[in-house]
């Protein structure tokens, strides 16, 4: 009897997204493919876009890999109409895709410089919500996931321009949370702390006070002193995209070992 209830319980959890399409931009980054996955997992028919010679992950029999140039809208619409015409119209957006530039104070950056994060980070969220949503209102349902950061929230002085954008991203999810909700699709921001990812190596390698002094600053003092797994963020990720958060939208879920709790 036991046994019978704990596989049902199992089967019920693996169908959190059954039926549904999801796209997750960055999906072979460490964030990405973990939420790919995991998706996948629990029943989505996942596309996975990233920029064209990024290495993929081990295959995945619910994962479709796709090449994109989130920063220019030909790449975004013509990926986004294989999408809808190989897997069907997407359910899920997951923008996933993300870059954290050159450290340094606001003045030591260049225009390139700004206009190269801005364009990934800020301008491929819109331009993917730009190109997917039309199909979410048609269908009257949809949830749409932006990875912002918790220095979305607090600003920090290593990459200022970094956390400027997951700013905007933070903003325009609440903007649009307010503009689509009436044609029921929910937009919400998701703000990991710091995580055993490429990119936080890269952002601690460029700090000024040395990795180890940089992660201790960052992690040392939180409630849950250490780092986060990528398959935590994907778990919220899972919430967002599931129907058990229906009633979620414009909300900002943050994931970062206590760290904007003290």
């Amino acid at each position: 009897m036991v046994e019978t209830a704990m596989q049902a319980g199992n089967e019920s959890k693996a169908g959190r997204v059954a039926g549904k399409v999801a796209i997750v931009t960055g999906g072979r980054g460490d964030l990405g493919s973990a939420t790919a996955r995991l998706l996948a997992d629990h029943g989505a028919t996942v596309a996975s876009l990233d920029r064209a010679g990024a290495p993929a992950p081990s295959s995945h029999p619910g994962i479709t890999e796709y090449d994109v140039d989130v920063t220019d809208e030909a790449s975004v619409a013509e990926a986004i109409h294989r999408v809808g015409a190989e897997l069907g119209t997407p359910d899920v957006l997951v923008n996933a895709a993300g870059i954290i530039g050159a450290a340094g104070a606001s003045h030591t950056a260049t225009v390139d410089d700004f206009n190269l994060i801005f364009d990934v980070n800020v301008k491929g969220v819109w331009l993917m919500t730009k190109h997917v949503v039309p199909g979410m209102i048609r269908q009257e349902s949809g949830s749409i996931i932006n990875f912002s950061s918790i220095h979305g929230l607090t600003g920090g002085r290593n990459v200022p321009l970094y956390h400027a954008t997951k700013g905007a991203v933070r903003l325009l999810s609440k903007s649009d949370a307010a503009s689509y909700g009436v044609h029921g699709v929910r937009v919400n921001s998701i703000h990991p702390g710091s995580m055993n990812t490429r990119m936080s190596r890269r952002s601690a390698e460029q700090s000024d006070i040395g990795a180890e002094a940089y992660y201790q600053q960052l992690v040392g003092g939180n409630p849950l002193p250490r780092q986060g797994e990528p398959d935590e963020i994907a778990y919220g990720v899972l919430y967002l995209a599931s129907d058990e958060s229906r009633f979620t939208t414009g909300s900002e879920l943050v994931i970062d070992g206590g760290y904007t709790a003290v």
